[in-house]
């Protein structure tokens, strides 16, 4: 089975991410790769880096013998990569076929003050598979039973459902299509994209919802959505194909990731095929 990779800075943030992670890779059967990046020589001197790099070997370790009795089907292993955060999270989930890149959201303290926090736009960026960002205080013991499509009139917002109905399987979970008015003479386009949505949820057998709400602020819009159905899970694309994504990720995109007090799917337009596919 193809494997998730978690990145760690060894944050509470990342902890949250990790069994996340372990949850998500039993379900999938899977196995886990954490990663831990080594920054640039240049950064720190010779001793503080070799002191830094046997710190989180021992860390790493540590994590893997304890959590490995929670991975039902695979296996947990470890590896440190050298160079900047997202460029390293992207070249082993390239390397290793990864379905899916976990990482939590908030860097501020731990082991490097400097790592996720202002990362992990960027780590959504430069991925070549889906990534699931989780922020600090998330309860990864609650069921993942309601997960939030948003839908406008854009080329790229039904390439999220594929791999929301993929999560709902998994997780037995409901998908809410939040459907996104702007405009009236959109209405009619808007309507079309949800019931191409629910065709497809319905042929998939996932259960579903359907709500439309106009907008002035897409992510206020989402983010007071997901409170009022006390949502588990937001499924966002990067709103631009993945060239120009890796130079600036969606504005909407960043600012969800970034505010979002639940799990967010991010999927670039050319990752439309199911999660579940990928595995």
């Amino acid at each position: 089975m193809k494997p998730i990779i978690v990145g760690t800075d060894f944050s509470t943030g990342s902890y949250m991410a990790l069994e996340l992670a372990i949850d998500v890779a039993n379900r999938f059967q899977s196995d886990i790769i954490l990663i831990w990046a080594r920054r640039e020589k240049l950064l720190f001197s010779d001793e503080q880096l070799n002191t830094m790099t046997n710190l989180a070997e021992d860390k790493l370790q540590m994590l893997c013998d304890k959590y490995q009795p929670a991975m039902k089907y695979g296996k947990m292993r470890w590896q440190i990569t050298n160079g900047k955060v997202a460029p390293a999270l992207s070249t082993t989930a390239t390397r290793e076929l990864a379905s899916m890149i976990i990482i939590g959201t908030n860097g501020a303290s731990g082991f490097e003050k400097y790592w996720i926090g202002s990362q992990a736009v960027r780590i959504v960026q430069d991925s070549p598979c889906p990534v699931l960002t989780v922020r600090q205080g998330y309860d990864f013991h609650k069921k993942l039973e309601r997960i939030v499509v948003p839908l406008r009139v854009n080329a790229n917002s039904r390439q999220k459902v594929p791999p929301a109905a993929s999560m709902a399987k998994i997780f037995d979970s409901e998908v809410h299509i939040l459907a996104l008015l702007d405009m009236k003479e959109d209405e009619a386009t808007l309507k079309a994209y949800v019931q191409q949505s629910i065709d497809y949820l319905e042929k998939e057998g996932v259960q579903y919802q359907v709500e439309t709400r106009e907008y002035s602020s897409y992510c206020d819009t989402v983010m007071n959505y997901c409170d009022d159905i006390k949502a588990d899970l937001v499924v966002i694309n990067t709103e631009q194909d993945r060239i120009i994504s890796q130079i600036f990720l969606g504005t909407n995109a960043q600012q969800i990731v970034h505010r979002s007090q639940i799990p967010v799917l991010c999927i670039h337009p050319a990752d439309y095929i199911s999660v579940a596919a990928k595995v």
